[in-house]
């Protein structure tokens, strides 16, 4: 119950854009709010990105506001997370992660079920 698979990562110059792609398995993705987060080697996994059940509220991180835009197709059961102008402090393991509300939160707390994570690395 609650798999996510998370997919479209890869290596990429500074400047260049990336979509990452989370399906998830089950019956109620409607329920739930869904988030990206990352973790740099050596760092703390931060959140990234969210968005609440119904797809219209979004929050995040100050470090990406402007350039990269969270979104979800509940039809799909997918959500995504598309990147611009990236930056070499972008690179890290993605993972995507579901919460436990339906509204949108950037506690860490909230999510209880994570995906295996896919590899972004941006170069200068």
């Amino acid at each position: 119950q609650g798999q996510l698979v998370e997919s479209g990562g890869g290596l990429v110059q500074a400047g260049d854009s990336l979509r990452l792609s989370c399906v998830a398995s089950g019956r109620t993705f409607n329920w739930y709010a869904m988030g990206w987060f990352r973790q740099a080697p050596g760092l703390e996994r931060e959140c990234v990105a969210t968005i609440n059940n119904g797809g219209r509220t979004t929050d995040y991180a100050d470090s990406v506001k402007g350039r990269f835009t969270i979104s979800r197709d509940n039809a799909k059961s997918t959500v995504y997370l598309q990147m611009n102008s990236l930056k070499p402090a972008d690179t890290g393991v993605y993972y995507c992660a579901r919460s436990r509300r339906p509204y949108s939160t950037l506690r860490t707390a909230d999510f209880d079920s994570w995906g295996q994570g896919t590899q972004v690395t941006v170069s200068s």
